[in-house]
């Protein structure tokens, strides 16, 4: 029982704790004068994919890497399937006016160069300092993409509060308790996450890539969605899109590409067989919503959460 309370304990910890990060640096960022834009595909992004991060460290230095590696890649099916579903399913997504061509094409490209480097496993620090120098690139890559818009746009007056978490009246002091608690409580819920699942998959005999790819995978896949549901009933299509290909993009070369310099992480046979082929599925899926302008209807929305819970009853069977 107290390892059910560890991970429920856990998993509100990095949730309160990754709201706090992304809120303390993006309103540091902008009394710094980052511009809003820069922040909201930097900080922003990389704030709600803490979570994952911090328990893929951990899982790998408790000797879990299962948990990594199924935490990674279950994160990016549940942020395609789900959490695109479950918005689309409640009010629908406009993504007809987006434009998100090119980052879609950066996330396929992530996708193909992480299975094939799992099939060359067990992913060592090697194969972590390429997964890290393709997000460097594309970290440069989408700056200019982002300079280059801001001059096109510079007569558009940019709006901070906009951006979620900016609040330009904070105090400093308030700020700086945010950022001290997001990073305290982010180590701390990840070892509570991570100890409590680690001893479920031992107890029920599941093994601890399932235990990644399902219940860890839904729980750190909880502020996108929060973050895609509140753009789905803003009319912020473009945001939910894009939150979903960002932060998978940063799951797939930032948190693995980091967690294998703490170890090696071995790729379990059936992972090659299912899994990845899944999420790449997943991702393959998005594509007449990216390139042909569909948009995400609340039809599309039931089929995706239908396809995600069919997946999630072949994992637990």
């Amino acid at each position: 029982m107290m390892d059910w309370v560890y991970v429920a304990l856990g998993l509100v910890i990095l949730l309160l704790a990754g709201d706090a990060l992304v809120k303390g640096a993006v309103n540091l960022s902008l009394r710094l004068g980052v511009p809003a834009l820069i922040v909201s595909l930097t900080i922003v992004a990389f704030g709600t994919s803490a979570p994952e991060l911090l328990i893929s460290i951990n899982a790998v230095l408790d000797d879990a890497p299962g948990i990594a590696l199924g935490n990674v890649v279950g994160s990016n099916t549940a942020n395609i399937l789900l959490v695109l579903g479950i918005p689309a399913m409640m009010k629908g997504l406009a993504t007809s006016g987006c434009d998100t061509r090119h980052s879609y094409l950066l996330m396929l490209l992530a996708s193909i160069v992480f299975i094939a480097l799992c099939f060359a496993g067990p992913l060592t620090w090697m194969h972590g300092v390429l997964l890290l120098a393709g997000l460097t690139f594309m970290l440069v890559d989408q700056g200019r993409r982002a300079h280059n818009h801001r001059n096109a746009a510079a007569l558009v007056t940019e709006d901070p509060e906009e951006l979620e978490g900016a609040d330009p009246s904070l105090p400093g002091w308030r700020i700086a308790l945010l950022l001290v608690l997001g990073l305290i409580g982010l180590p701390l819920g990840a070892d509570l996450l991570v100890d409590g699942g680690i001893n479920i998959a031992r107890r029920f005999g599941i093994s601890e890539t399932v235990i990644g790819l399902t219940l860890i995978a839904i729980g750190t896949s909880l502020p996108e969605l929060a973050t895609t549901v509140m753009a789905a009933f803003r009319n912020k299509a473009d945001v939910a899109l894009g939150n979903v290909i960002g932060s998978n993009i940063f799951n797939l070369l930032g948190i693995i590409g980091v967690a294998s310099l703490f170890g090696a992480i071995p790729v379990d046979p059936e992972f090659l067989s299912l899994d990845l082929w899944v999420m790449l599925a997943a991702s393959v899926l998005i594509a007449p919503f990216v390139f042909l302008k569909w948009n995400l209807t609340r039809g599309w929305g039931v089929l995706l959460t239908v396809i995600y819970l069919g997946y999630l009853s072949i994992l637990l069977v």
